[in-house]
């Protein structure tokens, strides 16, 4: 059946063509990625099917009475005080009806009409097990208390509440637009496969190409020419991508040299055009248009840049650093080597953008040694660091930095050369930095830290909101770069294909060297599950047992207190998962960390105290 119907649509903002010519279709249940460039006129198509914006020319036709949902980048929650009013306040009938059912119930009001009436609709809709989607959903990506305010929402936590609304509400067609950003790893696989798993009607932007490859069975790249459709994943997309603009570049370059030809043929003929035979020149000019689709190869080939490193580089040894109670490292040793490529990955809060932070000299509160080598340079590529003037031209920005440099092989890169690398036309080079997208932003600043001709790149969540080709740019300039890398991602194709070896920041001050990339860590921790959080199930589990089995052999006043520790427990370690959320949030200040890390260890000191009460009593009892 078919949701979704787009014909020849086509849009520019004055001389700038974004895209012409755009057809193509949704059926019920296809899931479909769309890639593109940045700048190329993504999140403008998307506001066209969502009518927030206005084509030029061309027809979208949704089905009638559909139900359309886009996660927004930036979402409001309204009136919703709560992720519970958030969440209940929904399009989706079977969430109305029990939502509605437990309003009654509450009232006491069961003996009515519509209490009868509400029972009834949610049997014929088998609306019961909504609860188990919504509390899925909500565990899955990390909100375990539905009272919480959704005023304290990190940005990234305010986005990940959007995205499992969108998912809660199940609308017959869902648009998403970069999904996985503020996502951790658990939480990204997890997302793929409940996606995979539904019938959900999808169309995708994104640059994790694991995500596209997993859940995609469509690919349709949008360009300034129109749309190119790829029936298969994200791998199938990459080989008959390649081989459309190899025949593409045969043919243009066939034309190039028959216009040669031509041109000769004009430029010897009398200058009176009527004298000239009119096909021919009509022909002449076809065929300029098709000589001038040549490809630029954006992706040339150049030598990566590296200022000289001496062989002592960075020399960790016995490093500590915690913030009150909370410990980010304890006793990390380590001696980077050349040429090393590391990813890090771990939970946000266990301090992998602290750790980036004490190497490169930006935190100096801490216990043990950093030794940094005379000749190291860092390039430091982080998220908060994209500030341009908005009046300077794209290739000012760099010349500011470098005009040239020169690379490991002797060779030399102009500004304009690293510009054309990273996707960068010459027309574009010449554009005002307050033009460019987000993303073309973003593949700025990565430019101005590469001139910087650094030999030890720290790159921090480098792939957020860059486009495929930029990706893959990237990624070939890194496996060519002989200084070291340290990246921290969640893109688990980029992490594959650079990182030699993981620090995996386990927390608690615990950081794990595993030797291989990040599907052999996944793999060696599904073979080989940490036991840890079972041994605490287990516990918590006898505790509960040891209620039901032994308060019957205390006195009643000790039954009582035993009962009311085992209660307090519940609530205290509530409390302390809530302060774990938000330490996890990534967006705190050092001040704010340093705050609730008291509050954490404060916490903990009472857990203790409550556990050490009630294990008193169950000794007791047992004697």
């Amino acid at each position: 059946m078919n949701y979704l119907s787009v014909s020849d649509l086509s849009k520019s903002f004055g001389e700038l063509k974004l895209f012409k010519g755009v057809s193509f279709g949704l059926e019920k249940g296809q899931k479909v990625g769309l890639v593109a460039k940045n700048g190329a006129g993504k999140s403008t198509l998307l506001n066209i099917l969502l009518g927030k914006d206005i084509q030029d020319e061309g027809q979208v036709v949704f089905k009638d009475e559909l139900s359309v949902c886009l996660l927004e980048q930036e979402p409001s929650f309204g009136d919703a005080k709560t992720i519970e009013d958030y969440i209940n306040d929904s399009q989706n009938p079977a969430i109305r009806l029990i939502h509605r059912y437990e309003q009654l119930l509450e009232s006491g009001d069961t003996e009515s009409n519509e209490f009868t009436e509400v029972i009834e609709k949610i049997d014929e809709q088998n609306a019961w097990g909504v609860d188990v989607i919504i509390n899925e959903v909500l565990t899955s990506l990390k909100f375990p208390d539905k009272k919480m305010s959704v005023v304290k929402l990190s940005g990234g936590q305010a986005r990940r509440l959007a995205l499992a609304k969108a998912l809660i509400d199940e609308p017959d067609v869902l648009f998403l637009d970069e999904p996985t950003n503020h996502l951790d790893f658990d939480m990204v696989e997890w997302l793929e496969k409940y996606i995979a798993d539904s019938n959900l009607t999808l169309l995708l932007i994104t640059h994790d190409r694991y995500f596209l490859d997993n859940v995609c069975s469509e690919i349709i790249e949008l360009s300034p020419e129109g749309i190119y459709n790829y029936k298969g994943d994200y791998e199938y997309y990459l080989t008959k991508k390649a081989e459309r603009e190899n025949n593409e570049s045969v043919v243009a370059n066939k034309a190039k040299n028959l216009f040669k030809t031509e041109l000769d043929w004009l430029r010897k003929q009398p200058k009176a055009r009527g004298t000239k035979s009119k096909s021919r020149v009509d022909a002449a000019y076809e065929l300029e248009k098709k000589s001038k689709n040549v490809r630029v190869n954006s992706n040339l080939e150049i030598s990566s840049v590296m200022t000289r490193m001496g062989s002592k580089i960075i020399e960790i040894e016995e490093l500590n650093k915690e913030y009150g109670d909370l410990k980010i490292l304890k006793d990390f040793t380590y001696f980077f080597k050349r040429g090393e490529k590391v990813g890090i990955i771990g939970k946000n809060g266990t301090g992998k953008s602290t750790f980036l932070n004490l190497i490169t000299g930006k935190d100096d509160a801490y216990k043990g040694s950093i030794e940094v080598g005379s000749t190291v340079k860092f390039g430091y590529y982080n998220q908060k660091g994209l500030k341009f003037r908005n009046d300077m031209k794209v290739i000012d920005v760099v010349k500011d930095i470098a005009e040239i440099v020169q690379t490991k092989d002797g060779s030399k890169i102009t500004a304009s050369q690293m510009l054309t690398h990273f996707q960068f036309e010459p027309k574009k080079q010449h554009t005002h930095v307050e033009l460019l997208s987000g993303g073309e932003k973003k593949r700025l600043y990565l430019v101005t830290v590469l001139m910087e001709n650094p030999n030890f790149l720290i790159l921090d969540e480098p792939t957020n909101d860059l486009d495929l080709g930029t990706l893959t740019a990237l990624e070939n300039y890194l496996l060519d770069f002989n200084g070291c890398v340290v990246i921290v991602s969640h893109d688990r194709y980029f992490l594959d294909r650079i990182c030699e070896h993981l620090f995996v920041f386990e927390g608690e001050g615990k950081v794990r060297d595993f030797p291989g990339n990040y599907t052999e860590y996944r793999e060696h921790e599904r073979l080989n599950p940490v036991t840890e959080t079972t041994k605490v199930k287990k516990v918590q589990k006898a505790i509960s047992q040891e209620v039901k089995t032994k308060v019957s052999k205390l006195t009643y006043k000790e039954k009582i207190e035993m009962e009311k520790s085992a209660k307090e427990l519940e609530k205290l370690e509530t409390d302390k998962s809530k302060l774990e959320f938000k330490l996890s949030s990534g967006d705190l200040s050092g001040q704010e960390i340093n705050d609730v890390s008291i509050d954490l260890g404060k916490l903990m000191e009472k857990i203790e105290e409550v556990t050490m009460i009630w294990m008193e009593l169950a000794e007791k009892d047992e004697a």
